[in-house]
């Protein structure tokens, strides 16, 4: 006998096609929701429409400008200023300068000018290594004459001689100085603004910078050549006694010769900045630093020449003897500004 399949009721197969619908339709909603997140995310990452911009181009400071009432200082005016400009990190002479800066204005931001100074002999200071050096070179000064006055009379020590090619009788007088300097500058006035001082006194200032080239008059020891006395036309310092030692040579003192300085002028270019603090409409205080670099023999001696690279001496004091210097200064000056009245911007 044959069997046959018991149908399902209907009941049960409404049931799972109601289960189908359902997980059909959780499925729609769950990518539905995906997707709105993911398009939601997008648009709060994308850039938002700037609408301050559209304010500015149709408001009423449409066009307008950043600043009014702008105090131009500087724009068409001619600056006289005189300045006392003092040297810094001198070795063996410090020194000031007297001067005065000279510039016209073309705009509040650029100008041209020349400044100048000149260096008189009661404003040049020895520093105080300089003392120290000529109390050495004094005692040995006198332990030359004891030898020359010995019995027997001899020549003076080694290191004495060694010294008499660098060192004469009095050593502040071999130094080399800055007697003047000229230079024309172009002046860039990039920021200005006010300075409060205790919170209650303002005052307009600007920071500028400049540079030119300079023309620098330079009085430093003179060229010579060889061991033989300065007399002679030598290098040396030392001077004939016409008093023989035992052997019969004649006794030569060391360091008993002043050195012949001669004057030069030295191109180099010069820059640096400051600062102006206007005081009334005709007037401020400015402060500079200036570097003038370019080579000197700010003491006289007999550094270079020979050997490797020319870096030892060789019984010449010249050209090759000088050295690299940046001859920084600090100027302080009272800044006078004509015509007497500034302009004004819209």
């Amino acid at each position: 006998m044959r069997k046959t399949a018991t149908p399902r009721p209907r009941q049960a197969m409404g049931w799972t096609r109601l289960r189908s619908a359902r997980t059909a339709l959780g499925s729609w909603l769950s990518g539905s929701i995906c997707a709105a997140a993911c398009f939601g995310g997008l648009a709060l990452l994308a850039p938002a429409e700037a609408s301050a911009q559209e304010i500015l181009l149709t408001g009423p400071l449409k066009g307008a400008g950043a600043v009014h009432d702008l105090r131009l200082y500087r724009k068409g005016r001619l600056e006289i200023a005189p300045s006392a400009s003092f040297t810094l990190l001198d070795e063996y002479m410090r020194q000031i300068l007297v001067g005065a800066r000279i510039t016209y204005n073309l705009t509040d931001f650029l100008a041209i000018g020349a400044w100048g100074g000149f260096s008189p002999e009661a404003l040049k200071f020895p520093a105080g290594l300089v003392d120290k050096i000529q109390t050495v070179n004094e005692q040995r000064q006198q332990e030359n004459a004891d030898q020359l006055n010995g019995n027997p009379p001899q020549q003076a020590d080694l290191q004495n001689r060694l010294t008499a090619l660098n060192l004469g009788n009095n050593f502040e007088d071999q130094l080399g100085s800055i007697d003047w300097i000229v230079a024309p500058q172009v002046t860039f006035v990039p920021f200005r603004g006010k300075i409060a001082l205790f919170q209650s006194i303002y005052i307009d200032s600007d920071l500028y910078f400049f540079a030119g080239p300079a023309l620098v008059g330079v009085n430093e020891r003179a060229d010579c050549a060889g061991v033989n006395s300065t007399l002679t036309g030598g290098c040396s310092s030392s001077r004939p006694s016409g008093v023989d030692d035992p052997e019969g040579v004649e006794i030569n003192i060391p360091n008993a010769e002043t050195y012949p300085m001669a004057s030069r002028v030295a191109i180099a270019p010069t820059f640096g900045l400051g600062f102006t603090f206007y005081i009334n409409k005709w007037a401020g205080l400015g402060f500079e630093w200036r570097a003038t670099p370019f080579s000197r023999n700010t003491g006289g001696f007999d550094n270079h020449g020979t050997g490797p690279d020319n870096d030892f001496p060789d019984n010449k004091v010249n050209s090759d003897d000088r050295d690299l210097k940046l001859n920084q200064m600090l100027s302080v000056s009272f800044n006078i500004y004509l015509p007497f009245e500034y302009q004004v911007s819209e």
